[in-house]
């Protein structure tokens, strides 16, 4: 069964219904900060910013305490409503998310980490050039997954599910052309290999993008695609299966 923007919006409770509508509230929120914590992450290295670098680090305790309210909420909800059906899809979908936005804001933090080593040795800007253009899409994944999921728009989660493999494409070409460097100058290792975990840290944030994109899906179709490959994933089938 499909569910709309407004399927939740038919319950005898209206305190039921204001539970759900703060569940994707917060939700959207704690993936607001989430989102520029990567943003924040990235700049910190492209601009030397190591101050940045360092605010991102210490955000990361606002990420998880978000994550532990939703999950207190979800938890609460559960226990008080035994919500079913869609309902049900809702709270699971929220408390899955959550915990992918966590890890993406693990990743963030890492990154700025990362960052802040490579400022402080001052050791050049190769890798740079991958680093922003494999930022930029994963950025654009999280965005679009979380606009996905406001909207219950499946085809734009359908769509960032097939764009994961170009992060992974884009990732890969990136390793490869830094291992190149590494082997031909050897004082280029330790700050490259510290590049190659801010690009390893990127593609994650892909994965995890993709995995929000997966419990649109579920959320509003009732089908678990993890583990599918994207090529099975054929439109008509999925659209005669509400």
């Amino acid at each position: 069964m499909d569910i709309t923007s407004d399927s939740h919006s038919q319950h005898i409770s209206r305190q039921f219904n204001q539970e759900l509508d703060e569940l994707k509230t917060h939700l959207m929120a704690m993936g607001g900060l989430v989102e520029k914590q990567v943003q924040d992450a990235v700049g910190a290295l492209l601009d030397r910013d190591s101050d940045l670098g360092q605010r991102v680090v210490d955000n990361d305790r606002a990420v998880n305490d978000m994550q532990i309210k939703i999950d207190e909420e979800c938890t609460q909800v559960l226990a008080r409503r035994q919500p079913t059906a869609s309902d049900l899809r809702l709270v699971l979908a929220v408390i899955r998310a959550a915990s992918d936005l966590e890890r993406i804001g693990d990743e963030a933090s890492k990154i700025a980490r990362n960052a802040i080593d490579l400022i402080e040795a001052d050791s050049g800007n190769r890798g740079f050039v991958e680093v922003r253009m494999i930022s930029e899409h994963v950025r654009r994944m999280v965005r679009d997954a979380l606009t996905s999921f406001a909207r219950l728009d499946t085809e734009l989660a359908l769509k960032l599910v097939h764009e994961d493999d170009e992060v992974d494409n884009e990732y890969g070409s990136a390793m490869r052309s830094l291992m190149t460097f590494m082997m031909e100058d050897a004082r280029a290792i330790s700050p490259i290999l510290s590049v190659m975990w801010i690009l390893r840290a990127l593609e994650r944030i892909g994965d995890h993008a993709n995995n929000l994109a997966e419990y649109v899906v579920y959320l509003v179709k009732g089908l678990d695609i993890r583990h599918t490959d994207p090529g099975d994933l054929d439109k008509d089938i999925f659209e005669r299966r509400t």
